[in-house]
Formats: C-alpha cells, sequence, structure tokens
C-alpha cells in the first residue's frame, strides 16, 4: 500500500478520493451522478447509509427541550383510586423499600402476580406454602420468577436493576426478624392478617403502609401511628373487601384492586377474610 510522506493514506487507497468517483472494485461509477444518486449509488455497492433527508427527522433547537419521557409514573397498577384513574405501586426501586399491609391473602397475592407480570422475580416467605402453590404451578412450576420457602429459609436473591426483586413475607401475626432485608432493587412486602404486638415496629420502618378493614380498636391504634385523621380512622371498620387505605408519609389513598379474569379464576372474588 503506497503512503504519502506525511504517513496519510494515498488517494484510491480506500474508497472514494474527492469528486473523483474512484471506489471499491465492483462499485458503481458516480463520479457524473448528481448530490441525490451518489448515496444510493454507495448504498447498493454496500458501503454508506443514506441519513435523515426529511424535515421531520430534524428537530430545532428550541424543540429539542418538549422531548419527555414518563419516568416517575412505572410499576405495578394495584387498583383504582376514588376518580377512576389507575392507582401504580413503584416497587422495583434503586433504594431499599419496605410495604406492609395489614390485610387479606386475596390482596397480597394479587400484588405479587401482578408484580412478576412486570419482570420482577417473586420470594415468597410463608408458613403456608399450600396457599401459595396453586398460583406457582399457574405460573409454570416456578420457572416464571415465583419460589416459595419455609420461613427463615429465603436465600439471597442476587437483586439488581435488571433482575428486581419482590420478597412476600407472609409469616403470621409475628413475623420473625427476615434474614433476607430490603436492599436496591429488593423491595420486601410483609403481610399482617392484623394488628400484633411486632406491628408498631414493622409500621415504624416501613416506607408504605397498607390497611384493610379492620376492627374499632385496631384502627384507632393504627390511627395513632400513622397520624391518621379522623375521618380516616372512622372509615377502617368499614372498608369493602378489596378496598385498602395506602399511606406513605403525609400521602393517604384509597385503592379498589379489582381482579381481571384470570385472578379470579385464580383467587376468587376479593375478601378480607382468609
Amino acid at each position: 500500500m503506497s503512503m504519502t510522506s506525511s504517513g496519510a493514506t494515498a488517494p484510491g487507497a480506500y474508497g472514494n478520493s474527492g469528486a473523483s468517483g474512484v471506489g471499491p472494485p465492483g462499485s458503481p461509477d458516480v463520479s457524473g451522478a448528481s448530490a441525490a444518486e451518489r448515496p444510493r449509488g454507495l448504498l447498493r455497492s454496500g458501503f454508506g447509509l443514506i441519513g435523515p433527508r426529511h424535515g421531520r427527522h430534524v428537530l430545532s433547537v428550541e424543540q429539542v427541550d418538549s422531548l419527555a419521557l414518563p419516568i416517575g409514573d412505572d410499576g405495578v397498577v394495584i387498583g383504582v383510586d376514588a376518580g377512576g384513574g389507575p392507582a401504580v405501586l413503584g416497587l422495583n426501586r434503586p433504594t431499599p423499600y419496605d410495604v406492609v399491609l395489614i390485610g387479606g391473602l386475596w390482596t397480597a397475592q394479587v400484588l405479587a402476580l401482578r408484580a412478576a407480570a412486570t419482570g420482577a422475580r417473586v420470594a415468597v416467605e410463608t408458613g403456608r406454602a399450600q396457599a401459595w402453590m396453586q398460583m406457582v404451578h399457574a405460573m409454570g412450576g416456578g420457572q416464571n420468577g415465583m419460589s416459595v420457602h419455609d420461613v427463615g429459609r429465603v436465600p439471597p436473591q442476587g437483586a439488581s436493576a435488571g433482575n428486581p426483586v419482590l420478597v412476600v413475607r407472609d409469616c403470621g401475626m409475628r413475623p420473625p426478624r427476615g434474614r433476607v432485608v430490603a436492599g436496591p432493587w429488593q423491595s420486601i412486602l410483609t403481610l399482617l392478617p392484623y394488628l400484633s404486638p411486632v406491628a408498631p415496629r414493622l409500621l415504624r420502618q416501613a416506607r408504605l403502609v397498607g390497611v384493610q378493614r379492620v376492627s374499632p380498636d385496631e384502627a384507632a391504634e393504627i390511627g395513632r401511628a400513622l397520624a391518621l385523621p379522623r375521618g380516616d380512622v372512622d372509615s377502617l371498620p368499614t372498608l369493602a373487601d378489596g378496598v385498602t387505605l395506602w399511606c406513605a408519609d403525609r400521602d393517604r389513598q384509597y385503592v379498589m384492586t379489582q381482579p381481571t379474569d384470570a385472578e379470579t379464576g385464580l383467587f376468587g372474588t376479593p375478601r378480607r377474610m382468609d
């Protein structure tokens, strides 16, 4: 290969040189082609790509700021809010996220199934494995990202941004301290059927608390723990099946979880009692 004295490649060594139209062997002679035809000739020879040629592919500097992505509203659709709009719970987070649900198994299972549908792996820690096995079988026998473990036997999950995990702790009224804790991309959902002596500690640690129908005494205690207004405290003993009051810091939202046909086939209709 010939080189110039400056070390640059000699004209004609690779493809075209200026407007001479000289190309690789077998390439079309585009020396006499117009500016519009020349790129097409090179494309047919296997070299080069035709770039944007239309105004719709081009943005002005002023228009760039209008580009936006819907970040922050993704997650699991857990039902509808009071206005009939979708209520979305973002479980896959880069920071630890603890959720406590004082409610029924039905709601916890629907949340777990919907989390798995978004691509999260779900690990269930439970003392009643049979209550979860129908769901595992429906998802392919554990091949689709759901596993069930005895209490205290959940192995490290190896959560990551591309492999988020939800650990559901269905361990009764007094769940022991878990071996697997919340971490980056690994959220923990603790299910409490009723209020118990360990509930105040769990409520203090939780970033989000869901409360379904409870007794008036339990409602009063939950109201004190979460600093709920009197109206919310009075409503808790009257909530319908499938309705949950979700509380995060000073935000509160009533959500009705409505099952799909597939969820009704698996879990039945919404219910508070198991």
